[in-house]
C-alpha cells in the first residue's frame, strides 16, 4: 500500500490526549498521504467524510481510530468497502488510555504506528462459502436451554439438547415458589419440560456431556459422551417398578443431600430425580448399588417388566454436525464449607436446601421442620451475601438474586409458621426487577420480616440453638442472637466443568470462570466464536426472568443465522 489515510476520531473518549501531536507525528510516516482528526467517525457525517477522502485522495489503505473496534469495526468496514476498497485494506485501532495527556499521546502514536505496519502487511483474505447445517446444539437443559430449544424447534429446525444430569429442568424445578409473583416453578416449568421431551424437532441426550467440538460456524462437528446409566432407556417404559424394589437408601443430589428425619430426602440406588423428570428414565448409582459394591442383589433386574436393566452397559459416543451452538450451562452455588467462620451443621442450610423444605413437592411436603430433630423452627435467620461481594472469603461480584430469594423464603416461612420470626442480615438491598421493591415492602409491612443491616462474623451451634454473631452497621452495636435455623444466601458460581467446556468450544472465560460475551451491551448473547451463543447463568448471575429472555434471544440469533443458506468464512492469507 502506497497511499494510506489515517483518520483520528476526536470524540470525547479521545479528548485526554494531544490529538494535534498525534496527527502531526503520523503524517510523517512513510506512505501516509492523509492524516487528520475528525469528530465522531462512527456517525453518518463522519463516515461520509471517510468515503469522500478515500475517493478524492485515491487511498489504497485506511486506518481509523475507534473507541471500540469490536463494536464499530463492521460499520467502518462497510463505509470503506462502499468507497471501493476491500475489507483487508482497513484497520481499526483503539487508542484509548487512562493515563496523563503525555502518556496517552505517546501510546496513541505507538499504537497507530504498529497498526500501520500491520495494515501494510495485510493480504486479501481467503474466502470460503460454507453451507449451513440447519441443526443446533443446545448445551444445558435448565430453563434457558429449554426456552432456546423450544423457540428454535418451533421455528422448524432440529435441536440436539445435551444435559449432564438425567433430567432437564435445572435448578428452577427445585424451587418452592418464584419471586415476585409466588408462582409454582413446577407448574410453570413442567409443561415446558414435557413439550421439550415430546417435540418432534428436539432430541434430548440426558446424562451426557460434550466430549469434543471442532469446525466453525455453519458446520460444527460435535462428539457427545453418553454416560452409562446401566438401564437401557430404549427398552425402559418409565414404570419405575425397579425403584420400588431397590433396598439401599442414600442421600439425594436433587434434594441437595439433605439429611432429614425419617430419611424423607433419601433416594434409592436406582433413581429418577423427581416425579416430573424428563426423560422419565432411571439410572443406577454405581457407588451405592449392592450389585456393584457387594456383588449381590439385582432385585431391580427381576422387577423390571421391560428387561431394561443392563449391568454391563458402557459409556458410548454420538457424533453430530450442527450449524450453531447455544451454551446454557447454568450455575452452581459456592459450598458452605468455603466460609470457615460458619460452622457446618444440619440446621445451617444453603438457600436451595431450604427451598426443598418449603416446596410442597419436597421431602416434607412443604412442612417446615429442622433437619436435626424434625421440630418446627420458630426463629430463622437469613444471611445474604455469603461469599458474594466478599473477595476475602469468596468472590467480589454480586450474585444478583440473593436479596430477592432470601426475602421470598422468609415470606414463605412466615406463611407456613404463623407464630415464627425471621431476621434477614444484609449489606444493602438490591431490588432491580419489575415488582421486586414492592415484593420486599410487602414482606416487611404485611409479614413482619425484620431486616438487620450488618455482616455476620460467626455462626455456630450452642446446645439446641444456632448462635449468630454479627454487627449492626446502622447502630454500630454488636449483635448476638440464638435462632432455631439459619439459611445462607451462598454466592452463585459457574457450573462445574464450565472451564473445560469453554476450552472445548474455544470460548474465553473471565477471572471468575463465567463465559465472556462479545460485547456486554450490544452483543450480549454472542461469544467470541461466531455461531456459538450464550444464554443464562453461564455468562453471569441472573434471575429467572433474565435467563428466560436470554434463552429466547439466543434462539433468535440462531434463527437469523439459519435464514441464510450459507456463510462466508474468511481466513487470513499467508505470504
Amino acid at each position: 500500500m502506497e497511499r494510506i489515510g489515517v483518520f483520528v476520531c476526536h470524540c470525547k473518549l479521545m479528548a485526554y490526549m494531544d490529538t494535534g501531536t498525534v496527527v502531526e507525528a503520523i503524517s510523517k510516516k512513510p506512505d501516509v498521504v492523509h492524516a487528520a482528526a475528525y469528530e465522531d467517525l462512527c456517525l453518518a457525517p463522519g463516515l461520509e467524510q471517510v468515503k469522500d477522502t478515500i475517493k478524492n485522495e485515491k487511498l489504497d489503505g485506511v486506518l481509523i481510530t475507534s473507541c471500540s473496534p469490536v463494536l464499530h469495526q463492521e460499520v467502518l468496514r462497510q463505509a470503506v468497502t462502499a468507497a471501493g476498497l476491500e475489507a483487508h485494506q482497513m484497520q481499526a485501532v483503539d487508542i484509548r488510555s487512562q493515563n496523563g495527556v503525555k502518556e496517552n499521546t505517546e501510546r496513541a502514536i505507538e499504537a497507530i504506528s504498529s497498526a500501520l505496519d500491520k495494515l501494510k502487511a495485510s493480504l486479501p483474505p481467503v474466502r470460503t462459502k460454507v453451507p449451513i447445517t440447519k441443526k443446533v446444539l443446545v448445551i444445558g437443559g435448565g430453563i434457558a436451554g429449554i426456552r432456546a430449544s423450544l423457540d428454535i424447534a418451533d421455528g422448524g429446525y432440529e435441536v440436539i439438547l445435551v444435559e449432564r444430569t438425567h433430567s432437564i429442568g435445572g435448578h428452577m424445578i427445585q424451587y418452592s415458589e418464584t419471586f415476585p409473583t409466588l408462582d409454582c416453578p413446577q407448574c410453570i416449568e413442567t409443561p415446558l419440560m414435557t413439550d421439550t421431551g415430546q417435540h418432534d424437532n428436539i432430541t434430548i441426550y440426558a446424562y451426557s456431556e460434550i466430549e469434543e467440538v471442532t469446525g466453525s460456524i455453519g458446520k460444527f462437528k460435535v462428539k457427545i459422551r453418553r454416560k452409562a446409566a446401566y438401564v437401557d432407556w430404549d427398552k425402559c417404559n418409565g414404570c419405575l417398578m425397579c425403584i420400588e424394589k431397590c433396598p439401599p437408601r442414600v442421600l439425594s443430589e436433587y434434594e441437595r443431600y439433605l439429611d432429614m428425619p425419617k430419611r424423607q430426602a433419601h433416594r434409592r440406588a436406582i433413581w429418577v430425580p423427581h416425579a416430573q423428570a424428563v426423560p422419565m428414565r432411571p439410572i443406577i448409582d454405581k457407588d451405592h448399588c449392592l450389585y456393584f459394591t457387594k456383588g449381590k442383589c439385582r432385585v431391580c433386574e427381576q422387577a423390571c417388566p421391560s428387561k431394561a436393566i443392563d449391568f454391563t452397559q458402557q459409556e458410548s459416543f454420538v457424533e453430530i454436525e450442527v450449524g450453531a451452538i447455544v451454551v446454557a450451562s447454568g450455575f452452581d452455588l459456592m459450598p458452605k464449607s468455603a466460609i470457615k467462620e460458619y460452622e457446618l451443621d444440619k440446621d445451617i442450610l444453603e438457600g436451595i436446601e431450604f427451598e426443598r423444605i418449603l416446596c410442597p413437592a419436597g421431602p416434607t411436603a412443604g412442612k417446615v421442620i429442622r433437619p436435626s430433630d424434625g421440630r418446627e423452627p420458630k426463629t430463622v435467620a437469613f444471611i445474604s451475601c455469603c461469599g458474594s461481594r466478599d473477595p476475602e472469603h469468596g468472590v467480589p461480584y454480586c450474585s444478583k438474586v440473593c436479596c430477592m430469594y432470601l426475602v421470598k423464603m422468609a415470606l414463605l416461612y412466615m406463611h407456613a409458621v404463623h407464630d415464627g420470626q425471621t431476621f434477614i442480615f444484609y449489606i444493602d438491598i438490591r431490588t432491580t426487577g419489575k415488582g421486586y421493591e414492592e415484593f420486599v415492602q410487602r414482606a416487611v409491612t404485611e409479614d413482619n420480616v425484620l431486616y438487620l443491616r450488618g455482616k455476620v462474623s460467626k455462626i455456630f451451634r450452642d446446645g439446641d440453638k444456632i448462635k449468630v454473631w454479627g454487627a449492626d452497621t446502622l447502630t454500630g452495636k454488636r449483635i448476638e442472637m440464638a435462632v432455631d435455623l439459619v439459611v445462607l444466601g451462598m454466592a452463585m458460581l459457574p457450573s462445574e466443568g464450565v472451564k473445560e467446556l469453554a476450552d472445548k468450544l474455544g470460548i474465553a472465560t473471565d477471572e471468575h470462570g463465567f463465559m465472556v460475551e462479545l460485547h456486554s451491551k450490544l452483543r450480549p448473547m454472542e461469544s467470541s466464536v461466531p455461531g456459538i451463543y450464550l444464554a443464562g447463568c453461564c455468562q453471569g448471575p441472573k434471575d429467572i426472568q433474565d435467563t428466560v429472555a436470554q434463552g429466547g434471544g439466543a434462539a433468535s440469533k440462531v434463527l437469523a443465522l439459519f435464514a441464510q443458506d450459507e456463510v462466508i468464512l474468511e481466513e487470513a492469507a499467508v505470504r
